[in-house]
């Protein structure tokens, strides 16, 4: 709606949202309508179509230099378009956006050889990666990682184990993080390593089922023998590898952020659409207080939501990078998508929670928003510390 008061800070971008929305409905509605009911993770033939038909468009991964194969959007063009995706509807939209498997932050950071061979496919929608952080004992406390890099006459030996990494089963290269061992006896925080899928020592274990989407994996690392060229960043980033992604946190923060102000909207749409038609008593329900205020509340929180969001992109674009303004947009965005989706299947009764119905996936699917990229606690503790707290 123009007269939103989120209108103030969205339209930034009319012709490019447009245009992203016109690729949607030209081409991935279409496509999406011929997936089976019952599944909600697209085909990855499907998905690697989309990701490389965006990227061909200039949509995919856009925030990066053209000089690199990405289209040199600012910041909140991006946040636009995942908005955008997430408001869609369309189960293939979000593939059309650098997600998890997508280029990472902590390739910028790379030598000129790392960049041109692993960052540049990624962002043209070439190739795929996975992050391998977490580890059955260091989840959100990232500094407790007991899988050790050391340094050899070669380069590096990684042993370890890795657990709920996203992508794996698809991935062509892991960016491992690990403890870091100089040989010396010094100390060293963790290091990022970039390490192809197939490489010696490195082998997929268990495999992890979750309520919805990508399956996620065990990732084992026996005697993994890589070369100093496979530190990202070069012998610069030995240690760095926190520093480099604290760098970034803001950014994926606040792409997830809109993605759920997209869904919230979208579920919203639902919910008010389904009360103006359905009966009840010989009324629509729209009548009923009950079902007023769950439609009510939900606007009023995802117009705060997408108003927050917004601000944040907009200061990262001025240059002023808070992590603790990314995390407030984070928390209140995921937060506000789980209550309205909550709400907005209320409305439709047993018709939402039909399995097959958008909301009973979405319901399912909005779930892990408020565990990615950092859980809802994990933000509201960089916002106390910000707070001097």
């Amino acid at each position: 709606m123009k007269s939103a008061p989120s209108s103030v800070l969205e339209n930034q971008h009319p012709e490019l949202v447009d245009s992203f929305e016109t690729f949607i409905q030209r081409e991935l509605v279409p496509l999406a309508s011929e997936l089976p009911e019952n599944g909600d993770l697209p085909p990855f033939d499907l998905r690697a179509y989309v990701r490389r038909r965006s990227a061909a468009l200039g949509f995919y991964a856009g925030d990066h230099p053209v000089e690199l194969g990405g289209s040199g959007m600012p910041f909140t063009a991006v946040v636009e378009l995942h908005h955008a995706a997430g408001r869609s509807g369309c189960a293939l939209a979000p593939y059309a956006l650098a997600g998890s498997d997508g280029p990472s932050p902590l390739l910028r950071h790379g030598t000129p050889e790392q960049i041109e061979r692993y960052l540049m496919p990624l962002i043209k929608g070439e190739a795929t990666r996975c992050l391998a952080l977490t580890e059955p004992q260091a989840g959100s406390d990232a500094f407790r990682l007991s899988s050790v890099a050391k340094r050899d006459s070669d380069g590096w030996v990684i042993n370890g184990r890795k657990t709920f990494v996203s992508n794996a089963g698809h991935a062509d290269m892991a960016l491992l993080v690990t403890a870091t061992d100089p040989g010396d006896g010094s100390e060293t925080g963790p290091t990022a390593f970039v390490v192809a899928m197939d490489h010696p020592g490195l082998r997929i274990g268990q495999r992890y089922e979750g309520m919805s989407g990508e399956a996620m994996f065990e990732i084992l690392l026996e005697q993994v023998r890589v070369g100093p060229e496979a530190v990202i960043g070069g012998e610069a980033g030995v240690g760095a590898a926190m520093a480099m992604a604290m760098d970034s946190l803001s950014r994926g923060r606040l792409h997830v952020a809109a993605q759920c102000n997209g869904i919230a909207e979208h579920a919203l749409r639902l919910g008010v659409e389904y009360a103006r038609e359905r009966r009840a008593f010989g009324e629509r329900i729209s009548s009923y207080q009950h079902v007023q205020e769950h439609l009510v509340s939900s606007r009023a929180e995802v117009e705060c939501s997408k108003l927050l969001t917004l601000a944040c992109a907009r200061l990262l674009d001025e240059g002023i990078d808070a992590p603790d303004n990314a995390a407030l947009a984070k928390l209140t965005a995921s937060e506000t998508a789980t209550r309205v989706v909550d709400r907005s299947l209320q409305v439709h009764g047993a018709t939402g929670w039909t399995r097959g119905h958008p909301l009973e996936f979405l319901y399912r699917y909005i779930r892990m928003m408020t565990i990615v990229e950092g859980t809802s606690e994990v933000q509201k503790v960089i916002v106390a510390q910000a707070m001097g707290l």
